[in-house]
């Protein structure tokens, strides 16, 4: 078993000193190498902060959270960021790609900061947006690009990294079905090709549909982890 994700007994609370909020109470979860799972819950079940808190970007109040058997929880600041940069890949429901930069240079962003060598670079980007279907827009800014494929850039820009996994929180939010259906057949052949990690926090039916594990939280606990065949 390659156990990538661990989180043990995770407590996140917000506003401790005045009214607090419990956004999760004790959640244990193992993610394994290869995993398509959704995080699913109503609006404030605590999803997102579940998916936040395993991506280094929260830290919990009370646990403990493992990435590759490296416990995160303990890195300082500086540490995290590095951490994030070499081992997680962030696709987010507003795409968050820089409007200045073209394509091919937000794919290739965090690999400057990898400090990658430019041949690698360009390999790694001609590969990526031709496996996302944009081999040809790679001199295009975000603006000239439609919502479905700013996604998709994203989605390339989250590989980018060879990340240990990536975790896309409402990736399908903004777009319409076809857009969707085309970003999820994405997604799907990568994880089945490339045996690449994938973690969703969704409310879309449709990516329930393509998951091959759906974890239910509700009121900050998870209530059911179903594997599908």
């Amino acid at each position: 078993m390659n156990v990538v994700i661990e989180t043990s007994n995770i407590h996140k609370i917000y506003n401790e000193t005045k009214v607090p909020v419990h956004a999760l109470n004790g959640v244990d979860l193992k993610i394994e190498k290869g995993e398509f799972t959704a995080i699913v819950g109503p609006s404030g079940s605590g999803k997102s902060t579940l998916l936040n808190i395993i991506g280094g970007l929260d830290r919990p109040t009370e646990g403990q959270v493992e990435v590759g058997g490296q416990d995160i929880s303990k890195l300082n600041d500086n540490q995290l960021i590095d951490f994030r940069k070499d081992n997680i890949g962030f696709v987010f429901q507003a795409y968050n790609l820089i409007p200045v930069l073209t394509a091919k240079e937000n794919v290739e962003f965090v690999m400057l900061l990898q400090k990658r060598s430019k041949k690698d670079r360009d390999k790694r980007v001609k590969e990526l947006m031709e496996a996302v279907g944009l081999g040809d827009r790679m001199d295009n800014r975000p603006a000239e690009l439609s919502g479905g494929q700013q996604q998709r850039v994203a989605v390339a820009r989250a590989l980018a990294s060879k990340p240990t996994f990536v975790l896309a929180d409402e990736p399908t939010a903004n777009l319409d079905s076809k857009s969707t259906k085309d970003l999820l057949d994405i997604m799907v052949r990568l994880n089945k090709e490339e045996n690449i990690t994938f973690v969703f926090s969704t409310h879309d039916q449709r990516v329930m549909d393509r998951a091959r594990r759906i974890i239910t939280i509700d009121d900050g606990k998870i209530v059911s982890d179903k594997h599908i065949d």
